[in-house]
């Protein structure tokens, strides 16, 4: 089994952590390979850059098709061109908010997103409604600062998120917490025990159910029999 993990901004490196993280939760047998935006912005972090990612990922559509994965992952937080990819690939597309929210609100948990970007806070509110998690969801807390300098210092990153983590549970009593941002994958795996409550790594959780997804999935035969004349 095959997935294909497609990265909205343009960081290969981020790419690179994603798909290492991947990997690493898959089962074995499974190949997991990763795609990187070819235009766009490196680090997503207002609605512009987002609807702008959704476009780039929605145009990689025949490129994905012609690969020919098992699954498909969209690994930004607000799952850019995730609906445009299902119109037209016929393998299963699963997006990180979905799998993550998903998760998180099992059992009619109350949950938040935790994250760096205060630009996207009303379309990570949006994706929640749209996902049906409109009575669960208990809201957006930030990291202070700004994305881009939070993001290049680990250890400040790491210490940021734990300090919105806390705060959430303090201002909301969740009983989850999503950590929102493919970009943050490798501080969630880091944090994944420091919080008191379940911390939901969305890319991990994304590969779950891209596999699920992808044992049910099967492809379109290549090659059609000969007809006699």
């Amino acid at each position: 089994m095959r997935l294909l993990l497609v990265n909205p901004n343009t960081s290969v490196a981020t790419t690179a952590a994603m798909v290492e993280i991947a990997r690493r939760e898959a089962a074995g047998g499974t190949t997991i390979d990763g795609l990187t935006a070819p235009s766009g912005a490196p680090l997503i972090t207002d609605e512009a850059a987002l609807e702008e990612a959704g476009r780039v990922v929605a145009s990689l559509g025949p490129a994905i098709l012609a690969d020919g994965p098992d699954g498909v992952i969209v690994a930004a937080f607000g799952d850019p061109g995730l609906d445009a990819l299902r119109t037209v690939l016929p393998m299963p597309v699963t997006g990180i908010a979905e799998a993550g929210m998903a998760e998180a609100a099992e059992g009619g948990r109350r949950f938040c997103v935790v994250t760096t970007t205060p630009d996207l806070k009303d379309a990570i509110e949006r994706t929640a409604r749209r996902y049906g998690h409109a009575e669960s969801f208990a809201g957006v807390w930030l990291t202070p600062g700004e994305p881009a300098a939070l993001m290049k210092d680990p250890a400040r990153l790491v210490e940021a998120l734990r300090d919105a983590c806390l705060q959430a549970i303090r201002d909301a009593d969740v009983a989850a917490i999503v950590i929102g941002g493919g970009p943050l994958a490798v501080a969630a795996r880091t944090l994944k025990d420091a919080v008191g409550v379940p911390l939901i790594e969305p890319v991990p959780r994304a590969v779950r159910l891209a596999l699920k997804r992808a044992a049910r999935y099967r492809k379109p035969p290549t090659d059609l029999p000969e007809t006699s004349p």
